[in-house]
């Protein structure tokens, strides 16, 4: 930004004093379209969610992200331990057009979407302007001693705080474990899910932390993604920007005056109100130009048109521009740059969406007994043999067995007779496959098998045989 002169803003961060102590932020409740907008949008992504833990899709759960059992579900579809790589390309696809969408909106995506943003901006800081009032009035109760009135309206706040921030611990924990277990440890009672209960007071504290304390810190601070856009975005990027060269032009912004004709004075549409500055979730001022700070909330978007109506100048001195289309009037452009992100983006989507495809819902593997070699049974050669089935499906399979593909053989599985999988789980176990030697043409012979359900074979696995080199 040509027309700032002096950078020092970027030695420091709006949220740091002098002396590096914390500055708590109190700002401007903000009003205006774009707020409106987002209230809309942060509703709705509340809605999902809140609700997402909760919906099912043929059995699954809509959103799960089991650690613990390595087991998780995205938009309903399963993923286990053996469908990890699956997971991987998901979250590469959701990274590269978090990137790609930097690349073209800047951080639209945190001021937007962000769960933090949203809970922050839209549910603890609406209650903090209904309990405490607006900017002034915040500043004033932070200032004055603890009298009746400021005990009573900080217990209050941070009361609804805590329930609330033990609500959303709940959610959370939904998305851990699952809802239907989350219901059934509700069920059942804190006294015998003592563990569970510790990890959702330790949840719950952690929230309450971030959003009657921490706050912007999270984004500035914690967030890798403040850091990750200042070497995504460029002077083609669209942003929410202050317009310098209308802002400040010849002689620089001043105070409005009425009497005087402004565009004959040679200063700038901005009336240096710093209204832009008040109503700023994390403190900067965006006439410095784009700032790590900055989540592109629009509020100073919304406060600038409100001050520039007033004054009757035209409105959009802050807007979501490039810099390029605020200084050399250009339109936006989509670059090469934009071009190969899309394309990755493209090929990355093809490639999760043929590995879907290709993903079975019964896994069925059988290996060699580690350290086993085979056994002579007369004129049969046995091997022994570890088998995993794992059902992925939401039904039940309660007649599990085994047969040879190919090749005479008798195949035997040790214990059990009845083989059930439940839905959703896994069973493991061991079998032995007797063959006579003279069917046997090599030391090493490739087994194929097929897994039944009864009569209706859901998976096919393939082993080896180990025999003698040669027979007398």
């Amino acid at each position: 930004m040509s027309k700032i002169p002096d950078e020092a803003f970027r030695d420091t961060i709006g949220t740091i004093d002098a002396e590096g102590n914390r500055k708590f932020i109190f700002p401007k409740k903000p009003s205006g379209k774009f707020y409106e907008y987002r209230k809309w949008v942060s509703y709705f992504l509340l809605i999902v969610l809140i609700a997402n833990p909760f919906i099912k899709i043929d059995g699954n759960q809509f959103m799960m992200f089991n650690v613990m059992e390595r087991r998780f579900n995205i938009f309903g579809f399963p993923f286990w331990p053996q469908d990890f790589y699956l997971f991987v390309i998901f979250m590469i696809v959701g990274v590269v057009f978090v990137i790609l969408f930097t690349v073209i909106f800047g951080r639209i995506f945190c001021g937007w979407i962000c769960p933090q943003t949203i809970f922050l901006e839209m549910v603890f800081r609406r209650i903090e302007f209904w309990i405490e009032g607006d900017r002034g009035s915040q500043i004033r109760l932070e200032k004055q001693e603890w009298n009746a009135e400021k005990i009573r309206k900080k217990a209050l706040k941070w009361t609804v705080f805590l329930i609330i921030s033990f609500f959303i611990a709940n959610i959370f924990l939904a998305y851990l474990i699952g809802s239907d277990e989350l219901f059934k440890m509700i069920e059942e009672g804190p006294e015998n899910h003592v563990s569970t209960l510790i990890s959702l007071f330790i949840f719950t504290g952690i929230f309450y932390f971030i959003f009657a304390w921490f706050r912007e810190q999270v984004c500035i601070i914690a967030c890798p993604y403040g850091r990750l856009q200042g070497v995504l975005l460029d002077d083609k990027s669209i942003n929410v920007a202050y317009d310098f060269v209308r802002g400040e032009k010849e002689v620089g912004r001043a105070k409005f005056n009425k009497q005087e004709d402004r565009a004959a004075s040679g200063k700038g549409d901005c009336i240096d109100c710093k209204q832009c500055v008040h109503v700023c979730p994390t403190g900067i001022d965006i006439r410095n130009g784009t700032q790590l700070e900055c989540v592109n909330c629009t509020a100073c978007i919304d406060e600038c048109d409100t001050i520039m109506e007033g004054v009757g100048l035209p409105k959009g001195l802050i807007r979501y521009a490039s810099e390029d289309e605020i200084e050399k009037k250009t339109k936006f452009k989509f670059t090469a740059r934009m071009k190969g992100y899309s394309a990755i983006l493209f090929i990355l989507v093809g490639i999760l969406i043929g590995l879907l495809f290709l993903r079975t819902e019964v896994e069925a593997v059988i290996l060699r007994l580690p350290g086993q070699l085979f056994q002579h049974k007369g004129d049969n050669i046995s091997n022994i043999y570890t088998f995993k089935i794992i059902n992925k499906t939401n039904n039940d399979f309660n007649d599990i067995h085994f047969k040879l593909v190919g090749i005479k053989g008798n195949l035997k599985v040790v214990g059990e007779q009845d083989l059930k999988v439940p839905k959703q789980g896994m069973k493991s176990g061991t079998l032995f496959i007797e063959i006579n030697q003279y069917l046997l043409e090599s030391d090493k012979t490739k087994l194929e098998i097929d897994v039944y359900d009864g009569n209706k074979k859901i998976e096919t696995s393939e082993t080896s045989f180990l025999s003698p080199r040669s027979f007398d």
